[in-house]
């Protein structure tokens, strides 16, 4: 199911540019190298990727002429030829977001004589975009418990992802019941409820170390992942 764009901001410097009701962009695209020989198969051509760029992004809206920090201040970065930070903000419910630096390399205005006073400006970009993604928030107090009365290492905590955690060499199997306020959890691909016992996870031959992994992903976010490396003690 799409998602509306209602409300994406276009920022110069954190602030947003007023008005707008367009944001063109971003276009990624790269060169190529043409690298085709004698040896091509079927005497095709062949290509590898050259210089890549982030393209241009055009925006537009109404024209606010007291917009100082917004669109007049595009108007002095064309003037003036000034690199700035820029980031493209979509809705929250995305939680995503472009940054990048660029130059504005247009400016317009335009009156219709029965319509409103509007404006239009094209930045291009210059090095690398980034496109952030907000993470899931992740487990909650009191994280996952391990059964067999596994000892788990550090003390569990909201910042922390990754935990060693030690079972007697006698445990062939444990089940691990992960606790998360929103979204889905997964125990190594497995979908859990929170506060439900995972399946039984197979332990390798004592001294062995397992693997045992969680995520929980919210609709529009990242995954948060966290790790255990659990340790059956040698016989």
């Amino acid at each position: 199911m799409g998602t509306s764009a209602f409300g994406t901001k276009l920022k110069r410097l954190g602030v947003a540019i007023a008005e707008i009701d367009t944001v063109d962009g971003v276009k990624l695209k790269a060169d190529t190298i043409e690298t085709t020989n004698h040896d091509s198969a079927d005497g095709y051509k062949e290509f590898i990727q050259g210089i890549k760029e982030g393209g241009d992004v055009s925006i537009g809206g109404n024209f606010i002429p007291g917009d100082t920090n917004g669109q007049a201040a595009l108007l002095t970065d064309f003037n003036n030829g000034t690199i700035q930070d820029f980031t493209i903000t979509f809705p929250d419910a995305t939680g995503t977001a472009w940054a990048f630096s660029a130059i504005v390399t247009g400016f317009e205005t335009g009156a219709k004589y029965n319509d409103k006073i509007t404006f239009s400006a094209t930045v291009k970009i210059t090095g690398k975009p980034t496109l952030t993604t907000s993470v899931s928030a992740g487990l909650t107090t009191p994280f996952f418990v391990i059964s067999e009365s596994a000892v788990v290492t550090p003390a569990k905590a909201q910042g922390t992802t990754t935990y060693v955690a030690t079972v007697l060499a006698g445990v062939t199997s444990v089940t691990v019941t992960p606790t998360a306020s929103a979204g889905v959890i997964t125990v190594n691909g497995n979908t859990v409820a929170t506060g439900v016992e995972s399946s039984a996870i197979t332990l390798g031959a004592a001294g062995s170390v397992t693997t045992i992994t969680i995520t929980v992903t919210e609709t529009n976010k990242s995954a948060k992942t966290y790790t255990v490396y659990l340790s059956r003690a040698a016989s």
